[in-house]
């Protein structure tokens, strides 16, 4: 494998407006907030943002708006060294994700997909990418076409929805949150990397804990984009040929880093800063 992993991208582009209060809203409350921050996001947009500051070679499959949001969130991913050419502009506005973030770090999130409903796979190679990753923000068809096609393929299952049992068949690795988890046959997956918020995150096989690694501790801006930069982080370390444990422990460090500054972009780690901490933590 080669020093630097080609990493195929297939996922969403979103605006993320995103608004701090100190507490989330209970069901049917108003609470008021501070200022709203336009900030580039999307599971696809932040994943490949990741992995390309974590020194991948990496193509993003998806689509944005033919406006200037569109334009807006392109333009960030050049200058983040991801390969842009394969995100068309479709004819729906740009997918915007409406975030509030807590005090605590803590946040709930609500998504319009827009453009993201007009990602084509068409003539793309997936023979190019030493490693496919995909996650559930998209139409579940792409998704099952993209583990089709894509080989190795890694399954972000996230956000919680069902996921056809011939797509999970396909996956080399599925990665999701505890509460993504619920919705998932875990003694079905053969192997399954879950993650647990500030407790770290655990290596399953066929429902059986193999790994667990703890989270650093460090203080926490904003969990928003955390879990991006860990499949990131797996996934670049699955291409580059890491055992389980190395590639889960790498994955925690860099998922943990990136909760320290605001937005799912904000705080992208590159590999030395991982490594770095990872040496501390020894």
């Amino acid at each position: 494998m080669a020093a630097r992993p080609r990493l195929g991208v297939v996922g969403s582009c979103n605006v993320d407006l995103v608004v701090r209060c100190a507490r989330l809203p209970r069901a049917g409350e108003t609470v008021l907030g501070g200022d709203v921050d336009r900030l580039p996001g999307g599971k696809g947009a932040n994943q490949a943002a990741a992995a390309s500051r974590l020194g991948a070679h990496v193509t993003l499959v998806g689509a944005v708006g033919a406006d200037e949001s569109g334009q807006w969130l392109l333009a960030g991913l050049v200058l983040l060294g991801v390969d842009t050419s394969r995100i068309v502009r479709g004819a729906r506005p740009t997918g915007t994700a409406f975030i509030t973030v807590a005090d605590d770090g803590e946040n709930e999130i609500v998504v319009s997909p827009g453009a993201n409903r007009e990602i084509d796979l068409g003539d793309v190679d997936f023979d190019a990418f030493d490693v496919v990753m995909a996650q559930m923000e998209i139409d579940p068809s792409v998704v099952a076409d993209a583990a089709a096609r894509g080989r190795p393929f890694i399954l972000n299952a996230a956000p919680a929805r069902h996921v056809d049992p011939d797509t999970i068949a396909r996956c080399a690795v599925v990665i999701a949150n505890e509460r993504e988890a619920e919705v998932l046959d875990l003694g079905a997956i053969e192997r399954c990397v879950m993650t647990l918020g500030a407790r770290g995150a655990v290596h399953l096989e066929r429902g059986r804990e193999v790994h667990r690694v703890g989270a650093l501790s460090m203080e926490t801006i904003d969990t928003v984009g955390a879990g991006d930069v860990f499949c990131a982080a797996y996934g670049v370390q699955y291409a580059l040929g890491a055992a389980p444990f190395e590639a889960l422990r790498f994955a925690v460090a860099a998922g943990s880093l990136a909760t320290r500054a605001l937005g799912a972009q904000g705080a992208l780690p590159d590999r030395a800063e991982v490594d770095s901490w990872l040496a501390r933590a020894s």
